[in-house]
């Protein structure tokens, strides 16, 4: 909810594909030349969801509806989503999350599917040892770079947010963080050659439960 900051006012802030922030993401990825990824509180033809968009610079996009929402607050306000999405970008396989979801290790788990997991997050001060954990935990089980992105200040409700942005390597190193409390840019290189090299040398996943998500 990079606009609005998180709120269950679904009706109240919701937007859809004419609406500014759909489209300061278009023109933002096509002005920097890069792909950006953000959610916002989505009007789906009067259905509210969490949903994120991953925009690449030529103006292409891919979507994908928050599935685990956070108690009542998010499910009496929005609808959940039923479908992973994986984005294909630069030779990159790349799974984006939302927030609540990183809880859920089923639903993140690397089926030999993506090389790349992105969660974006408006995760609380007060649970952001929970935060660095869970994301090292899901970077080591799927043998993944993980970034998680997380925002800071006060919100409305008089949370607060410490930011505490991670990247993590298929080893569970910490290869960058975000100082507490500080908004920053940081600039981050992977290698999936040695990411592919870790999974042939150690491979996890081919030895992992088969399963299937309802």
């Amino acid at each position: 909810m990079f606009s609005t900051g998180f709120t269950p006012n679904a009706e109240k802030v919701a937007e859809n594909y004419s609406g500014y922030a759909f489209n300061w993401l278009i023109t933002k990825a096509k002005e920097k030349n890069f792909a950006i990824v953000a959610s916002f509180i989505f009007n789906d033809e009067g259905i509210f969801k969490n949903r994120l968009f991953f925009v690449k610079p030529d103006g292409q996009f891919s979507y994908y509806d928050k599935r685990h929402l956070f108690g009542t607050t998010e499910k009496d306000a929005l609808t959940a989503g039923k479908e992973r999405v994986i984005v294909n970008y630069k030779g990159w396989r790349i799974l984006p999350l939302i927030c609540y979801d990183l809880r859920f290790p089923v639903w993140s788990r690397n089926q030999n599917d993506y090389d790349l997991l992105i969660y974006i997050a408006n995760w609380p001060d007060k649970r952001i040892a929970h935060w660095q954990t869970l994301l090292k935990a899901r970077a080591i089980e799927n043998q993944s770079y993980t970034i998680g992105l997380n925002r800071i200040g006060i919100d409305g409700n008089g949370f607060t947010y410490n930011g505490m942005s991670m990247h993590v390597s298929p080893k569970g190193e910490m290869l960058a963080e975000a100082k507490q409390a500080h908004e920053c840019i940081q600039t981050i290189e992977l290698n999936k050659s040695l990411q592919d090299t870790y999974r042939q040398f150690f491979n996890v996943l081919s030895d992992a439960d088969a399963f299937s998500i309802l």
